[in-house]
């Protein structure tokens, strides 16, 4: 692996990155939620094991050498910054037994007996050292990597895996993670982590956070009347209820029932975004969306942050007469 990204700069050409702070903040709750529990990166290298290929008995690329691959890459393309320790959330945990416990009981099984794994695993790495404030919420960068053997078929040959990675910002006052095109790889293939590692630093300096922050900025300039926002939770609803053929002529939402009743009940309860009884302004309503896809599974997690911002942007450019979110509003 090389020993540093190249092209750092270009990262920072239009970015209007405020001076840096040194200290690491403890964030009070998790920018994912849902079924997963809190692991560390210790327990996944020594606790579980790893998957393999089947016809060829291949190893597959873990979540520890993910997780530390992507962490290398981080560190040399900030190096300077301060670039926190991982994050780890994991589910849908996968039991075995080793070879001489296979005939046991299983209220007879040792510790020593059992194998696991975690069949879906999440991270995020914050570099608190860039950051910007927005409507009086800090954002941190931060870089979230996904990885779901459901979605790899381990019944085949060794082929390139499939990982999700996304370099964005994270509202440092909910843990909501704002996901932007450029910012994305959800068909990141690689067959080692070398190929794992350039493809990362390519995202990374693909990334624009200026474009990200001005249009995060701007949504703080557009707001909804409690009847819109009512509208609009209305229509979320029905979207899910029509034919394919109308929804195909609508932007996809892949929010579902229940996280809209999220949404809803946050309007009113939320201590950070409620607007219950007056105008909500477009910024507070998207972090109303990325607050609800907290409760995503982790395999759609970063899918639905990516479509969060686009509803979010869409509608807000609806309210200025553009035509494509307008359903939404109408």
């Amino acid at each position: 692996m090389p020993t540093v990204a190249e092209n750092r700069t270009s990262f920072f050409a239009d970015a209007e990155v405020v001076e840096p702070i040194a200290e690491t903040v403890e964030v009070p709750n998790h920018f994912i939620e849902a079924n997963t529990v809190e692991v560390t990166v210790e327990h996944l290298a020594n606790d579980c094991v790893t998957p393999v290929f089947a016809k060829d008995n291949e190893l597959t690329i873990n979540h520890v050498s993910f997780i530390h691959t992507v962490e290398d890459a981080a560190k040399d393309f900030f190096r300077g910054e301060v670039v926190n320790d991982a994050q780890v959330r994991a589910s849908h945990v996968i039991k075995g037994r080793v070879p001489s416990a296979i005939h046991k009981p299983a209220n007879q099984l040792l510790e020593s007996d059992k194998t696991i794994y975690y069949e879906r695993c999440a991270f995020s790495i914050d570099v608190p050292t860039i950051y910007q404030d927005i409507n009086g919420n800090r954002l941190y960068l931060s870089i979230v990597g996904v990885r779901a053997y459901n979605q790899q078929n381990l019944y085949s040959k060794k082929v390139p895996e499939l990982f999700r990675v996304a370099i964005g910002f994270k509202n440092l006052v909910c843990c909501n993670m704002c996901v932007f095109t450029d910012g994305y790889k959800g068909e990141l293939r690689a067959s080692s982590t070398r190929e794992l590692y350039r493809q990362v630093l390519e995202l990374f300096q693909n990334f624009n956070p200026a474009k990200q922050i001005h249009l995060m900025q701007q949504l703080c300039n557009s707001s909804l009347t409690e009847h819109q926002f009512c509208q609009i939770i209305g229509r979320m609803r029905l979207y899910q209820s029509l034919p394919t053929r109308l929804q195909r002529e609508i932007p996809q939402l892949l929010i579902t029932d229940t996280q809209i009743n999220n949404v809803a009940k946050s309007y009113i309860t939320d201590e950070n975004f409620s607007s219950y009884g007056t105008d909500i302004n477009m910024w507070k309503f998207y972090n109303l969306l990325t607050g609800a896809n907290k409760s995503s599974y982790i395999d759609m997690f970063l899918d639905r942050s990516l479509n969060a911002t686009e509803i979010a942007l869409g509608i807000n450019a609806a309210l200025h007469g553009e035509e494509r979110y307008k359903w939404f509003i109408d």
